[in-house]
């Protein structure tokens, strides 16, 4: 569709309405995009159903259910929103340095690919990229009937949780590599044993085992959805001083420096669609690398699944644990546009890294925070991954086929969603500098994205209008997908939009 005006006779009037909507309360120009359904894909595509179905969405969804099954939230017309939303601003922060006026062009099947490109990325290796067998996974029920999930990042925290609940030694260490490779597998088939453990204890029981072993343990809320967290806050940073954006060039972005300390998804995610903007992205890793280089499947030297989210960007490495580590990362932010982490709570602080500190550094700084909760839990929230906020959100709850028994997708729904409204943030601050003079904070987290998603409507189930794809390498062999897809040891998404003189 063109604008927020249909031009098909199935419109794809969510993401319109996303589009339009979010660059209103952005502040920005409701200037030209196209949003449509197929793209570059050369399938009959008019419907979310058959998006999903068509572009593997479905089939990492439903790994957990043994067969493909939809998110029942109009998930990728929701992310071509943003994709849009995105695009216009990008061109208008352009024209206003004196580029050429660009329209934007997306689709929802172009937000389906991008959303399940790890995956696509993984499938297509020349190792073994096939998702571990089994079905089922977390949340776990407790003895009065709780549904909850739990997060650890360390063995060492599983460990001492199962053991504080008298869980089989056995069971626990089998079932710690599906749950630590959920995130990058979309499945988690745990032993049996560890569900039955959870079913003995009352769940403040487990809670308290949790905060002990310091795991996080979340109830999965059931009742009426909704976060209070707002998509993205701004404040001000500094005085205002002028700050002359640099020169246009072939893309929209072309001369922007962004500084990214990130690990996981939703921060490398956000720097990977700056950098295919234009924007030139430094990646800050520590000596010897970001260990999720080494992950398998590998795509010659490097995971698969981190070559998706990190290609293209320049690497820098510096030991911020270290007064040394930390002045390189200053001097990095001294010459950039836009410095982005997603670091747990109160390290920037503890750092001397905050936004207050670097825009000292760096006048006029847009100083990104992508965070896992955002202001919503106080100065001291619990550990913020995609499972825990699909679970206190209530997204989980709208996500599955049973509404009777609300479960968290193994997909990483808001850690893809969370990326994409931290770089509309990033455009959106970079063009009130153009404006104003001023650099900005901006925080957005995995529980602001969740809030986006629960704000749009349920999606009753439909049956696609085209097969289901079952095997994201047969996907990714499909001459009907060539145009959205690249290749380079692996399967990898191209940019999903299109600019063209307006």
């Amino acid at each position: 569709m063109r604008g927020p005006t249909a031009t098909s006779t199935r419109p794809a009037t969510v993401a319109a309405t996303v589009a339009a909507g979010h660059l209103r309360a952005l502040g920005a120009a409701d200037t030209g995009y196209d949003i449509g359904w197929a793209g570059p894909v050369d399938l009959p595509l008019d419907d979310e159903a058959s998006v999903q179905a068509a572009c593997g969405l479905a089939a990492v969804h439903g790994r957990r259910y043994g067969r493909p099954e939809p998110l029942r939230v109009p998930y990728a017309s929701v992310l071509a929103g943003v994709l849009a939303a995105q695009g216009a601003l990008a061109a208008q922060l352009d024209r206003r340095r004196g580029g050429p006026a660009r329209r934007v062009a997306t689709s929802v099947a172009q937000a389906a690919l991008l959303a399940v490109g790890q995956h696509l990325a993984s499938a297509t290796t020349a190792d073994d990229g096939a998702p571990p067998a089994g079905t089922g996974g977390p949340p776990f029920v407790s003895a009065d009937g709780v549904r909850f999930e739990i997060e650890s990042l360390y063995a060492e925290g599983w460990a001492r949780f199962w053991s504080r609940l008298g869980a089989d030694t056995g069971a626990v260490r089998r079932g710690w590599p599906p749950f630590q490779g959920r995130f990058a597998t979309a499945t988690c088939p745990l032993p049996a044993a560890l569900h039955d453990t959870t079913r003995r204890h009352p769940y403040e029981e487990v809670r308290a085992a949790g905060a002990d072993a310091g795991v996080t343990v979340v109830a999965v809320r059931t009742g009426p959805a909704g976060t209070g967290e707002v998509p993205w806050r701004f404040a001000e940073l500094g005085a205002a001083v002028p700050t002359p954006p640099p020169a246009a060039g072939d893309a929209p972005l072309h001369g922007f420096v962004v500084v990214e300390a990130t690990r996981r998804v939703q921060g490398p995610l956000a720097g990977h669609l700056l950098r295919l903007l234009g924007a030139d992205v430094v990646r800050v890793e520590p000596p010897g690398g970001d260990p999720m280089r080494g992950v398998p499947p590998m795509a010659g030297d490097v995971s698969a699944r981190f070559l998706a989210l990190n290609r293209g960007k320049r690497v820098v490495a510096a030991d911020l644990g270290h007064a040394a580590g930390r002045a390189e990362l200053r001097e990095l932010v001294a010459g950039a546009d836009v410095f982005l982490h997603n670091w747990a709570p109160g390290r920037a602080a503890r750092w001397g890294l905050d936004a207050d500190d670097l825009a000292a550094v760096r006048p006029g700084l847009v100083f990104a925070y992508a965070s896992g909760w955002g202001a919503a839990p106080g100065a001291d929230p619990p550990v913020g991954t995609d499972y825990v906020v699909q679970a206190s959100s209530g997204l989980a709850a709208r996500l599955g086929p049973d509404d009777a028994t609300p479960t968290p997708s193994l997909y990483t729904v808001t850690d893809t969603l969370g990326a994409l409204v931290c770089v509309e943030a990033v455009l959106a601050a970079l063009l009130h500098r153009l404006r104003t003079g001023y650099g900005r904070r901006v925080d957005t987290s995995l529980l602001s994205a969740a809030g986006v998603l629960l704000a749009a409507p349920r999606t009753a189930p439909a049956a696609p209008r085209v097969p289901v794809c079952t095997d994201l390498a047969e996907l990714a062999g499909d001459p009907r997908f060539a145009d959205a897809l690249t290749y380079d040891g692996c399967a990898l998404v191209r940019a999903p939009w299109r600019f063209t003189p307006a």
